[in-house]
């Protein structure tokens, strides 16, 4: 599934045939048909385990108890850095740059593509809700959320359109300022040049 997942994230669902999912993944035309349906079955069964697997990687660099800022940044750097991977290029996320595109014309995909943006809100949500007081003077964990989800989204969509890495950190950086406030450890360097 990781080799067909690729190939539709390198050429997105309508660029991929289903001769290169049959090379990707190695098995005959009808024994794919066989395991896993047509390919649209592939591409949803591929995006409903990115999905999945995505959260839990939100989950668990956030399920921590340690500062929300450091916490924050590590997983936005972290995201960036994986939205730059790719055999052929920085490929961004899988479903931000593969299932919005369909999503207009396939009530599925639209689905999952709406449930991972829900989960990741609710994921910042819950982090925020318990680190209520690291937020900046004003910010509440629903709005947080919403602009830590919406970051996330714009360093897959920036790395496929060709951002570099310390762009994106650039991004992350301002993020967690916006989200958390200035960092103090910075303006009291600053203060004391």
């Amino acid at each position: 599934m990781e080799r067909v997942r690729d190939v539709f994230w390198n050429n997105g669902y309508s660029g991929t045939s289903l001769d290169e999912l049959v090379a990707a993944s190695g098995v005959q035309r009808p024994s794919l048909y066989a395991a896993f349906g047509n390919k649209r079955s592939l591409y949803l069964r591929a995006l409903e385990e990115n999905r999945a697997g995505s959260v839990g990687g939100v989950e668990q660099y956030l399920g921590g108890d340690g500062p929300l800022r450091t916490a924050l940044f590590d997983f936005l750097v972290a995201a960036g850095e994986s939205t730059l991977a790719g055999d052929e290029g920085a490929r961004g996320c899988f479903i931000v740059c593969t299932a919005v595109t369909e999503s207009l014309r396939d009530a599925d995909i639209r689905g999952i593509a709406a449930r991972y943006v829900e989960d990741v809100d609710r994921v910042f949500r819950e982090r925020f809700e318990r680190s209520v007081d690291e937020l900046n003077v004003g910010v509440d964990p629903a709005s947080a959320a919403a602009v830590a989800s919406a970051m996330l989204q714009t360093l897959a969509v920036r790395a496929r359109t060709g951002s570099s890495r310390e762009e994106l950190v650039g991004i992350a950086q301002a993020a967690v300022t916006v989200i958390c406030g200035p960092d103090e450890a910075l303006r009291e360097g600053e203060a004391g040049s």
